[in-house]
């Protein structure tokens, strides 16, 4: 290759256009991508939020890099939100909330207890009263077998069987001493055969309604109470073998005791002594025994 003749002036110029348009091309390069630093700035313009795009998928995504002046106009914008004041909606007073019925679990009807084995159908006597003697019990029902007693309060009663339909037995008088109720059952000593309850009523006896407030006596004549009905006040002058109200008999007299029998129960009871009297008429007061008669004429 020959080489150009720099002592060629045709040559030379050539050369030295050369030169210079490469150094403008350079220029022309500097300026276009990396600017001189001018003083000159853009005015900028106001930035409006934009309403946000769904971002696309991934795939559709394409990177951009943003120039450095770009990133650098970007900032934060904040926009004062204020809730426009909104009236209170109407509502009826006279409508409110009605919770739903609660579904009730059906009540399961209990299953009544088998019939019992044995049928107590009657008890005689079915009352009697208290403190009195021994007695005779008389038990009627149904399917009565010789193995089955008659209980009373779950004692067992000597049980005499008349029957399939009768049995009997003594009651002591132990039994009946308090009033109250007792209950009555007619069942084997094994528990297989039973019958259903029943009762029988003790009541409270009479008791004579007298006071003993004085006695009158000597060692030769029989003493006598004075006695006081309680319910009209009357003195009575009583002894010995004395029918009360014609239900009680006066079987013993003494200081602190007057005892009387009841004729139709067989019942003993007593009265005691009291000081009523001494708060009383002259006549209510008790006169004292007299120990020996005057002698003198």
């Amino acid at each position: 290759m020959q080489l150009s003749d720099i002592n060629n002036p045709a040559e030379r110029k050539k050369l030295l256009w050369a030169a210079g348009l490469g150094l403008l091309a350079l220029v022309l390069l500097w300026w276009t991508f990396i600017g001189f630093g001018s003083s000159t700035t853009t005015p900028r313009r106001p930035t409006v939020a934009a309403t946000p795009r769904p971002t696309p998928p991934p795939s559709q995504t394409s990177a951009v890099a943003l120039p450095v002046e770009a990133t650098e106009d970007l900032h934060p914008l904040s926009y004062p939100v204020s809730i426009p004041a909104v009236a209170e909606a109407r509502r009826n007073i006279f409508v409110f909330y009605e919770p739903p019925p609660k579904a009730v679990a059906p009540v399961p009807t209990p299953t009544p207890p088998p019939p019992p084995p044995l049928l107590l159908a009657n008890v005689s006597p079915g009352n009697v009263y208290a403190r009195t003697a021994d007695f005779t019990l008389e038990v009627s029902g149904d399917k009565f077998t010789p193995q089955v007693r008659i209980y009373i309060d779950n004692t067992e009663l000597p049980t005499r069987y008349r029957g399939p339909q009768q049995l009997s037995a003594t009651v002591p008088a132990s039994m009946i001493s308090n009033p109250g109720s007792r209950q009555i059952l007619v069942r084997s000593p094994d528990g297989t055969l039973y019958s259903n309850p029943a009762s029988l009523n003790i009541a409270t006896p009479p008791t004579p309604n007298y006071s003993y407030i004085g006695i009158i006596g000597s060692p030769r004549y029989v003493d006598i109470a004075i006695l006081q009905d309680k319910n009209n006040r009357e003195l009575l002058n009583v002894q010995r073998g004395d029918l009360l109200g014609g239900r009680f008999r006066i079987t013993s007299i003494s200081e602190k005791e007057v005892a009387v029998n009841d004729v139709t129960l067989k019942i003993k009871h007593t009265i005691p002594f009291t000081s009523q009297g001494d708060r009383g008429s002259p006549m209510q007061r008790p006169t004292p025994r007299i120990e020996s008669e005057d002698d003198d004429p």
